[in-house]
């Protein structure tokens, strides 16, 4: 046996016996004539000593071990004299008699401690390496943790688990497809799913009406620190369910899940907000509500031909930061150079701070009297102390969007963005359609299959724009970990919605006749959610990224710097594939 015990399990009850222990070494030091070397392995660590008095030989070969040699000891287990109350095996150590190095290491890039010297580049370019690393062994360990209970949770609630294929059609609504190319039917592709969402519907039509899966999903886009191109979603579908069923049913695996990982009990019943609300109160529709400073809109105070850049605007809005007044020209600056980044992308910020001793001092003094800055107080709800906040714009969904950067700026400075604190609620009532720029039509805000309003169907004929839909996503902390909707079961009402997207006929049959012709044979009533995995662990590890839960993720170019993927094909592979690749290089 390669070992009897891992390096995390002995305490002082198992001293006087012998074990044998395996695992990588983590560091080693000579005291005299003794040597101590730390031995580590996915459970812990634990102190092996060699004495030169009992064998010289032993412990001039424990003097050659390097950090991150893969060895084997054996030996007695003993009460250490200098405890280490830091670690669990801390009270004891192995006093080795036999040594094997399984292999040896070179010296690692970076040190296998949770402060490590490795940056994120180097880190992802030995990403085996990383994983040894308790914090991210942690990260790891908890995804484990919470795929288990999401898959006994599901279970207890008569889902079944089925596998989807990975390799289907193209469907060029929604993100780009990852494409790949078919040796036995040159010239035609196949495309990694976005989203099982057709085949899960399928499965409705099917009959199994309760359905999950852990899936792997691709999407061909640009990343940030909660994107990846291959990601991996909690996917479940229900047939004979309304809206409130499925929110009812996940909100309490939300609990569940929240309860056994952190030991945080959500609310009976989560807080659901209309998507209308959550752009008019925080320009976001995942809003974060571990804080206030909600927008105040300050059209009628403000714009009243003083002032030509509010005069001029479609949207003026505010926040009231609490306690802020005492902020300094510099670092309003510095907020004003924020709002100013490319990212956030606004022409400059307003200022009116509210100082303690009942004096106002703002940016746009000599524009304003002082009654209608006590207006503005009024109206912002802001107190003596208060900094209030404005930014305006001639396109108030924009300057929303501006106002939601600067309302997170505020919130991390001021330290209320608490990671150990969690507010869940549900967004609905999303727009149907959303305008695209690029394509000059109408385009899904979430997929074609979703049901519209039943109050709004009277609209689709002549302002589909307004038209509500019957979907539903969880956001926690500013966060989106999850969104469904009910999904249209009805052929005519499809029919109708492909229309408006602008899809013949042909066209839809082409591209979604499976789906199609399945809903002549007797669709039920269905609908569905997934949940993003990696972004729910990250949320409950408190990470800022997605990647430190993920074994082998890519970097924010999409790209996998370990395998040095992608990479390009030999002659004979693009032969086989009937592909040409002409890349020109300037």
């Amino acid at each position: 046996m390669y070992r009897t015990k891992t390096c995390g399990e002995l305490r002082l009850s198992d001293a006087g016996t012998v074990v044998t222990l395996a695992g990588w070494v983590q560091r080693s030091r000579k005291m005299g004539g003794m040597t101590f070397v730390d031995i580590r392995d996915r459970y812990g660590i634990t102190q092996l000593v060699f004495n030169e008095s009992l064998d010289k030989d032993l412990c001039d070969r424990a003097n050659k071990l390097g950090r991150e040699f893969c060895i084997q000891a054996k030996g007695l287990v003993n009460e250490r004299e200098s405890k280490n109350a830091n670690m669990p095996t801390g009270d004891v150590e192995i006093i080795v008699n036999e040594l094997n190095v399984l292999s040896d290491s070179l010296t690692p890039p970076f040190t296998i401690e949770d402060n490590t010297d490795g940056g994120d580049d180097i880190r992802m370019k030995y990403r085996y390496l990383d994983l040894r690393r308790n914090a991210v062994r942690k990260n790891m360990e908890l995804r484990h943790r919470m795929t288990i209970l999401i898959r006994n949770f599901l279970d207890s609630h008569d889902f079944i688990e089925v596998e989807t294929p990975i390799l289907i059609g193209s469907t060029p609504e929604g993100a780009r497809d990852f494409v790949v190319p078919s040796r036995m039917n040159p010239g035609q592709f196949y495309a990694l799913p976005q989203s099982p969402q057709t085949l899960k519907q399928l499965l409705m039509v099917s009959g199994f009406d309760r359905y999950f899966q852990i899936a792997k999903c691709f999407r061909d886009e640009d990343l940030r620190a909660d994107r990846q191109p291959e990601f991996t979603q909690i996917d479940c579908e229900m047939s004979f369910v309304d809206q409130d069923d499925v929110t009812s049913l996940f909100e309490e695996m939300a609990r569940h899940i929240f309860r056994e990982v952190r030991g945080v009990e959500l609310p009976a019943k989560l807080r659901q907000m209309t998507w209308h609300d959550a752009m008019r109160l925080y320009g976001s529709d995942k809003p974060d509500l571990r804080f206030g400073m909600e927008f105040v809109e300050l059209m009628e105070v403000l714009k009243v031909g003083v002032f030509p850049v509010f005069d001029n605007a479609e949207y003026i809005g505010g926040i009231c930061v609490p306690g802020c007044a005492g902020y300094t020209r510099k670092q309003l600056d510095q907020l004003t150079d924020f709002v100013k980044k490319p990212q956030v992308g606004a022409k400059g910020l307003v200022y009116v701070k509210y100082n303690e001793d009942g004096t106002v001092k703002s940016s746009i003094d000599k524009f304003y009297s002082a009654d209608v800055l006590l207006q503005l107080k009024e109206r912002m709800g802001a107190k003596d102390g208060d900094l209030v906040l404005i930014l305006s714009g001639d396109n108030a969904n924009k300057t929303r969007t501006q106002l939601c950067a600067l309302r997170l700026e505020m919130g991390e400075r001021l330290g209320l963005r608490d990671k150990d604190k969690f507010e869940c609620l549900w967004i609905v009532d999303f727009p149907l359609f959303e305008w695209s720029d690029e394509e000059q039509r109408l385009m899904a805000t979430h997929h074609p299959f979703t049901m519209p309003n039943p109050d709004d169907i009277p609209l689709l004929d002549i302002h589909p724009e307004l038209v509500r839909a019957k979907a539903y996503d969880f956001v926690c902390n500013g966060t989106e970990l999850g969104g469904g909707s009910l999904r249209i079961h009805d052929g005519k009402l499809q029919e109708k919605m492909f229309g408006i997207l602008g899809f013949t006929p042909e066209r839809a049959m082409a591209q979604f006749g499976f789906l199609i012709n399945a809903f002549k044979y007797g669709a039920p009533p269905h609908a569905g959610l997934a949940f993003g995995l990696d972004r729910f662990v990250s949320i409950m590890a408190g990470l800022d990224s997605i990647r430190d839960c993920i074994a082998f993720p890519k970097n924010n170019s999409g790209r996998d710097v370990m395998l040095d993927a992608p990479g390009v094909l030999d002659e004979k592979q693009l032969d086989e594939l009937q592909l040409k690749v002409d890349i020109h290089q300037e």
